[in-house]
């Protein structure tokens, strides 16, 4: 018997059950597209069916509340460090983040507490080297 290799990576928590789109800050002169992404040049994000992501980050619980806000900000913040948007971007990302969760329902305090921990803490996850590596197994 031959022993085949998968191909994974970790770290991802959820889920995305169907295609979401949203209308977000971002324009470009052309859109971007990754395999679960897409970015239209007039900022519509469709997020695809199967995405996975790992929900809000940091010593935060992972309620209702915030989970739209961080798909919305788990896939943007993949987009920049994949080169299709700008590091320059992030600060919106972050935006995008706060605005979703306060629609959804969060308490303000709680929405601008996670905002500004992005803000503060959230650099190193938009940067290039914080794509989850290919693993192989066996």
């Amino acid at each position: 018997m031959s022993v085949d290799r998968i191909r994974y990576r970790e770290g991802y928590k959820y889920q995305l059950a169907e295609d979401y789109s949203v209308l977000v800050p971002f324009y470009r002169a052309s859109p971007a597209e990754t395999e679960w992404l897409r970015l239209s040049a007039l900022g519509w994000l469709l997020i695809r069916g199967g995405y996975c992501w790992d929900g809000p980050s940091g010593p935060t619980i992972d309620t209702a509340s915030a989970m739209r806000g961080s798909l919305l900000h788990d896939s943007l913040y993949q987009l920049i460090r994949l080169g299709h948007l700008g590091a320059d971007c992030r600060a919106v990302a972050d935006q995008v983040y706060e605005d979703a969760c306060l629609e959804d329902g969060m308490l303000a305090v709680r929405a601008w507490a996670h905002f500004k921990a992005l803000r503060l803490f959230g650099g190193s996850s938009a940067e290039p080297s914080a794509e989850k590596p290919m693993l192989t197994a066996p």
